[in-house]
């Protein structure tokens, strides 16, 4: 299994607007590709120094070929969608291994 991870930093102007479009849109929209199992939204207890509100989103999918074919048909699609809070937010994306669960 591997962990698709966006952390997300939002400008707290626009956070309220973005929280919900992340729930009742985003999220969604990315569960809807069938390339992720679960989705889980956390906020990132940390004050950042450029301001803004943290979050993490880990997306579960079975294998890298799988994260793969969301990169080639899903992820420009996807990502051009969060064009109304261009930039409001940055963000970075990391891949991980499951080694274990318990």
């Amino acid at each position: 299994m591997y962990i698709y991870n966006v952390t997300i930093n939002i400008q707290e102007d626009i956070h309220d607007e973005w929280v919900n479009w992340m729930k009742s849109e985003h999220i969604p929209e990315m569960l809807e590709t069938g390339k992720f199992k679960k989705a889980l939204m956390s906020r990132v207890m940390v004050n950042e120094e450029m301001g803004g509100i943290t979050y993490s989103v880990q997306f579960t999918t079975e294998s890298k070929a799988m994260l793969q074919k969301y990169y080639e048909e899903n992820a420009a699609t996807l990502r051009a969608r969060s064009k109304p809070f261009e930039g409001k937010f940055v963000a970075f994306r990391t891949e991980m291994e499951i080694v274990s669960e318990q």
